[in-house]
């Protein structure tokens, strides 16, 4: 990249989007597309993939296409980008004729820089005329992962991308973007976008704002109300396996007098529209909603996600959790298990239309393990996808509520048990056998077999059945034991290091009093990972102001027709209330206030801010 490239990069980044540093690997990407290279970008939610062609389409000539699955996508980020004072339009189903027609003019005079369209537009003959006269230097694909069938949102149109763009009179570049992606979905992409020795750049999957928490609860309900409450003025989303249990937990939210709305394929598109417009215009304070709803949601303002049931995939869960703290805010993601969600998750996935059970099921098992586990959970997530990552991240529920207990010797009963009854059945049993053997049951399979004469038999007479199946979890959790084809436990070649070798085995147990029963997710996880505040304290209350620029939003949000976090960001919002900016100038330094912005509100907040501080000095 040349000097006169950084600077231009550089200067666009803080005019349009009020931002004065790139975030990793913002700039590398953004070279290789103006320099008319493919690339592959995967960033978590929340790192910043738009910029990454948002603003090559500003610095290259023509106008770039965009690519997007949803229509609510589509047009929150083309507010976004008028609110920015970006030339952007959007071309989708609910537009009248006349609005398409006045869509092409302005794409014909040249007043956009970005145009969003579906994947399944790039097909129609109309359209591609209409581009024939137009200079098209880049193709963005967002959600990229949506072209691969082991991507958890599977959409048939995007295989048609690549014959689409190979159709154009010039071959643009293409950028494709998405936040989660195992190495398979990768190689996928690459291959079903027709990416041409593309610039791959994976920045990894952390997003240190979210707080990861799984809570085994025997009534849900009771455990879905009590968090809430916690959470009271923080949006928030309920995921739910199923359409029925989208209606039951609606209701329960609205009986106690919470503002909820729902979301599932069941109801009509006008419905849909209706409950999604609430939401995303804070109207609404929850929404309760099956995977059929969020992605591509822009919200940035979600302070929390909780899923009533499991998920049938680490994918679907992490692409659903990372909904909550967009805006890089706290957030808090928790998870409310329950051994009956493993079967629901099952029928689900057996009762439909996958082309490769099996590979869901494989799926299925590692979302049971992040469910079961005693280790980080900020770890396990970011171990599936391939990451490498601390042993504790000292930030999740697991790793704040949690002290260390040596299991070697109950780990070397469990193993030589295994063993033994292998030996003497010549085959490898399930953990229900294995569990009777070392309580001593007298079970029909148990004298049927003579275990009871193995020496490992009541070896562990007195651990409870619930107790001893989580130490076997614990030993599958970390490779000492694994599951074959027929659910029948086998020791693994670690197990000898504990058996023979002198390794020792920890476990992490549920602390006497948790850090989470004294403070609430993401603020004990912001407590556990961030320094102490300095001892000089402002002279005004900052959440105070906070709450008064937040109302100054609202109002102008409501005037401008867009939802509150298009106007700023909460993290654009919380940088005001900690500087109090009283002048244009200072105004401008907050991170996310570029000159539009600054035009457009900076007299209103600035205003407010000065009242503020005279109100309470």
């Amino acid at each position: 990249m040349t000097a006169e490239t950084e600077r231009k990069i550089h200067d666009t980044l803080s005019r349009y989007f009020g931002f004065k540093e790139f975030r990793p690997g913002q700039e590398k990407l953004i070279d290789a597309v103006l320099s008319g290279r493919d690339c592959l970008g995967i960033m978590p939610t929340g790192g910043g993939k738009s910029l990454c062609y948002q603003v090559p389409a500003l610095l290259l000539p023509g106008v770039t296409l965009v690519v997007s699955p949803l229509i609510s996508l589509m047009t929150d980020q083309v507010a976004a980008l008028r609110e920015n004072g970006v030339g952007a339009a959007f071309i989708n189903s609910t537009l009248s004729e006349a609005q398409y027609a006045a869509t092409l003019r302005g794409l014909r005079a040249g007043e956009y820089k970005l145009l969003y369209i579906a994947p399944e537009r790039l097909e129609l003959d109309g359209f591609r005329a209409a581009l024939a006269d137009i200079e098209v230097p880049l193709v963005a694909v967002d959600e990229a992962h949506c072209v691969s069938q082991w991507g958890q949102d599977f959409r048939p149109s995007y295989l048609r991308i690549a014959p689409a763009i190979a159709s154009m009179r010039r071959r643009p570049a293409v950028a494709a973007f998405t936040a989660t992606a195992t190495e398979r979905v990768r190689e996928d992409i690459v291959r079903l976008l027709g990416l041409s020795g593309p610039e791959v750049l994976v920045t990894g999957f952390d997003r240190p704002n979210l707080y990861f928490e799984v809570r085994t609860a025997k009534n849900k309900d009771a455990e879905l109300l009590r968090l809430i409450d916690e959470r009271r003025g923080r949006s928030g989303i309920v995921y739910c396996a199923t359409r029925a249990a989208v209606e039951e937990v609606c209701e329960l939210l609205r009986a106690r007098g919470i503002i909820a709305v729902r979301y599932h394929a069941g109801l009509s598109d006008n419905e849909r529209a209706s409950a999604q417009e609430a939401f995303q215009y804070d109207d609404a304070e929850i929404m309760v909603a099956t995977n059929a709803f969020g992605m591509g949601i822009d919200k940035s303002n979600v302070g929390w996600v909780i899923h009533y049931n499991m998920p049938k995939s680490l994918d679907a869960y992490y692409q659903e959790a990372g909904r909550a703290g967009r805006d890089g805010e706290r957030a808090d993601c928790i998870l409310l298990y329950s051994g009956r969600d493993a079967a629901t998750a099952r029928y689900l996935i057996e009762h439909s239309e996958s082309t490769d059970a099996q590979a869901d099921i494989r799926r299925l098992g590692a979302m049971i393990g992040y469910c079961k586990t005693d280790l980080c959970l900020r770890g396990y997530i970011l171990g599936y996808f391939g990451q490498e990552h601390p042993v504790r991240c000292g930030g999740c529920s697991n790793c704040l509520n949690s002290v260390e207990v040596d299991i070697t010797t109950q780990a070397q009963m469990i193993l030589s048990c295994v063993e033994r009854v292998k030996a003497r059945l010549h085959y490898s049993v399930g953990r229900r056998l294995i569990t009777d053997v070392l309580r001593g049951e007298m079970t029909e399979k148990v004298m049927e077999s003579r275990l009871q004469t193995l020496s490992t038999f009541a070896l562990m007479e007195g651990v409870s059945r619930s107790k001893l199946e989580g130490y076997i979890d614990r030993l599958v959790d970390r490779g000492y034991l694994a599951y074959n084809e027929f659910k029948a436990l086998y020791c693994t070649q670690k197990a000898a290091e504990v058996l023979f070798g002198g390794e020792r085995v920890i476990s992490f147990e549920r602390a006497a009093k948790p850090a989470r029963a004294r403070r609430g997710g993401a603020r004990a996880a912001a407590e556990a990972l961030e320094p102490a505040a300095p001892a000089h304290k402002p002279s005004y209350d900052s959440e105070a102001l906070y709450d008064a620029l937040r109302r100054v939003r609202a109002r102008a949000a409501k005037q401008a027709n867009v939802p509150a976090y298009v106007i700023f960001s909460n993290a654009a919002l919380q940088a005001m209330a900690e500087r109090a900016p009283t002048t244009r100038r200072e105004f401008l330094e907050v991170p996310g206030v570029g000159e539009k912005k600054l035009e457009s509100y900076g007299d209103l907040f600035i205003d407010a801010v000065n009242k503020f501080l005279q109100d309470n000095s």
